[in-house]
């Protein structure tokens, strides 16, 4: 369990390297169409956050906890993208140094992005091959693990994303988090239950990639085979307890979205907010127009935005064959 006076003296350790990113009320015709005329949208918009995602929170967070020595033998993080970016940004902003084991079908703007906070990469097959890895660097260079989306410094890190969110945003009654590992979703969740339990949180996470659903279904985490989804970011190969225990005590329901939810949200989201986004971070608001959307007719609700690390390329040909509708 996570307190709430600890959330905030996290936040007050970030400090400025995090910036307290801000909500947009999203006000459109399409969403008073589509959405009812009484729902209000508020958009946390952490893709302009520090490195393009919510990511440096958890990253710092573990990271301010370990003393000169610690520092000095350096950290190592395994990501498809958006927590290697991270990883090599809080080792920098330190004074540490980063080896990242980021898997071969990452997106090459991210690996240019990582590379430019001056990390040592290595590539692996998969996100499995990745994480074992990682295990062998952390025991064999004596660096220390920064975890993409487990443990009690990561989730008091993304913690802050909620506790901002709350603290902006009065009397929601719904918040919408993107979920693959649940690092992110783990966070916000505790913090919104904290600050407004009334409020309710829903989890989005892609059928490609269903990790956090099928551990919710057996009661204890799991693992998936492989990762077959465009949200690389919501691609965790595991669930992991600590993470999975907060997702269970806090997130009232998840959801699934497919691929072509994520493009239509993406599309939307720069039709109408001039917003480009990765897949993951067009997730909730897929969710929003999608599986949840007459339930949320009328509500106050909170939408995560969770990260944008994309190349023009790769956002131009996911939303080409994408609508609005």
């Amino acid at each position: 369990m996570l307190a709430l006076e600890e959330i905030k003296e996290t936040r007050e350790k970030l400090g400025g390297q995090v910036d307290t990113t801000p909500v947009h009320r999203w006000h459109s015709p399409v969403v008073a169409e589509r959405l009812g005329a009484g729902t209000d949208v508020f958009m946390k918009l952490e893709l302009f956050q520090r490195t393009g995602t919510f990511k440096p929170r958890g990253a710092l967070s573990n990271m301010l906890h370990l003393g000169p020595s610690d520092l000095g033998r350096g950290i190592c993080a395994a990501s498809a993208g958006n927590h290697a970016i991270s990883a090599a940004y809080a080792a920098k902003e330190l004074g540490s140094s980063a080896k990242i084991v980021m898997i071969k079908s990452a997106n090459a703007f991210r690996i240019e992005r990582c590379l430019h906070y001056g990390a040592e990469i290595e590539m692996a097959e998969n996100a499995h091959v990745a994480f074992e890895r990682v295990a062998q660097i952390e025991q064999e260079e004596s660096r220390l693990l920064v975890h993409p989306f487990e443990g009690h410094h990561t989730a008091l890190g993304t913690a802050t994303v909620g506790l901002e969110l709350c603290m902006q945003v009065t009397d929601l009654d719904a918040v919408i988090v993107p979920i693959g590992g649940g690092g992110l979703c783990a966070g916000v969740a505790t913090a919104v239950k904290l600050m407004q339990p009334d409020c309710l949180v829903y989890g989005v996470g892609p059928e490609g990639a269903d990790t956090m659903h099928r551990s919710f279904a057996a009661g204890s985490p799991q693992p998936i085979d492989r990762v077959n989804t465009i949200a690389d970011s919501l691609g965790a190969p595991y669930a992991a307890p600590y993470t999975f225990e907060l997702c269970r005590d806090h997130v009232d329901e998840l959801v699934m979205i497919d691929d072509d939810a994520m493009r239509r949200a993406m599309g939307l989201l720069f039709h109408e907010l001039k917003l480009a986004v990765e897949p993951a971070g067009a997730a909730a608001t897929a969710a929003l127009w999608g599986p949840l959307r007459m339930r949320l007719q009328g509500k106050r609700v909170g939408v995560i935005v969770c990260g944008t690390n994309i190349d023009a390329a790769s956002f131009s040909a996911m939303i080409n064959p994408a609508t609005i509708r």
